[in-house]
């Protein structure tokens, strides 16, 4: 829809900015305060262990896709629409898991503080209202849910082989060593199912909903 079109391009350049300028900082800040991941004795090692987040990783793909909706607000391919709900889901159960649960735990400081709100609460609030609100839309259909829950599940599966490797797991819920296999393949389900539910959530909601029209 045309008229949507004034709003839309600002709206997902204000986005995409945010979301990498989160994902920068907190490469930044790591690269700057070992303390967080001590774990990791080598700079470069700390600042690529940031990728192994699925905080950072959703963040990436907002921001990917954000800018490509910037310059073609009415963009629409099989790539871009699994992209996007990507980006859109994986933001929301990224903020949706830490407020709710890691949040109560986690104590970042100075610059980690600052990358900590851009990637776990202006990100997803910008993005998901600018979903609701703009769309793009008609870009949802069973088949584009169905494929789009193949990243939180191949982050999933890097996540726990590459800790059973190297005894390292980027969040408690999936700590193996501190949990067991049984209560992690639990936590797992659950995140499978939130994300796989907003999927289709996604889908309800996106021909109901105003917005601009994809071509």
């Amino acid at each position: 829809m045309v008229r949507f079109l004034p709003l839309a391009r600002p709206w997902f350049g204000l986005v995409a900015a945010f979301a990498l300028l989160g994902v920068a900082l907190q490469g930044v800040a790591t690269a700057l305060d070992p303390a967080p991941h001590a774990y990791f004795t080598s700079t470069g090692a700390r600042v690529a262990n940031v990728f192994a987040f699925f905080t950072i990783l959703s963040n990436l793909l907002v921001g990917v896709a954000h800018v490509l909706l910037a310059v073609d607000p009415q963009r629409d391919s099989p790539a871009m629409r699994v992209l996007l709900l990507d980006a859109v889901v994986g933001i929301a159960v990224t903020g949706i898991v830490y407020n709710l649960v890691l949040a109560q735990t986690a104590d970042p400081r100075g610059l980690h503080q600052v990358a900590n709100v851009l990637c776990h609460m202006v990100t997803p609030l910008l993005a998901v209202v600018g979903w609701l609100l703009l769309g793009p839309r008609g870009l949802v259909d069973r088949e584009v849910v169905l494929i789009s829950a193949g990243y939180p599940l191949a982050w999933l599966a890097f996540t726990l082989v590459r800790g059973a490797m190297i005894d390292w797991y980027p969040y408690p819920f999936v700590d193996v060593v501190a949990h067991g296999y049984a209560r992690v393949a639990v936590n797992c389900l659950v995140v499978a199912v939130l994300f796989v539910g907003l999927g289709f959530g996604a889908l309800a909601l996106d021909r109901r909903l105003p917005g601009l029209a994809a071509r």
